[in-house]
């Protein structure tokens, strides 16, 4: 395979990684969701503890947070841009929470940034970056963001 081709294959692994960790979300199904991540992992999240190093702790995050969420639930994607090579990929999007609207998970817009490393063949998340915009006048969130 040639550089051009590999390197368009490994965009396309990496919109599907993505797609299908979405996917795992919405069905609320930790192990899917924890199926992408590098053992190493370190997220920086929107929610204390802000920093978390290493799969378990992820999980333990990933456990708590999702009985937070509504039953059902859609993510929508937007401005997906990736960057990518051989055996390493950066990915950046907006995405919300899309379905019932009085949910405070549905209130805003984030922004992600996903490190991603292919080990033996498979691309795994080795790091990711959530976000709430703010608005630097007031130091308040920004829940209306409408990009």
């Amino acid at each position: 395979m040639t550089t051009k081709s590999a390197i368009a294959t490994n965009e396309v692994q990496i919109r599907q990684l993505i797609a299908e960790q979405q996917r795992a979300i919405c069905a609320k199904d930790v192990e899917q969701i924890m199926s992408h991540y590098a053992n190493e992992i370190i997220v920086f999240d929107v929610k204390p503890p802000f920093q978390t190093q290493g799969k378990d702790a992820w999980r333990q995050v990933w456990s708590e947070c999702l009985p937070c969420f509504p039953d059902t639930f859609e993510i929508e994607t937007r401005d997906l841009k990736i960057t990518v090579s051989e055996d390493l990929a950066v990915a950046h999007w907006l995405f919300r929470f899309t379905g019932s609207q009085d949910h405070p998970a549905m209130q805003t817009w984030m922004r992600v940034t996903a490190v991603c490393q292919k080990n033996q063949g498979e691309w795994q998340i080795l790091h990711e970056h959530l976000s709430v915009p703010f608005d630097p006048e007031t130091s308040q969130a920004v829940f209306t963001l409408n990009p």
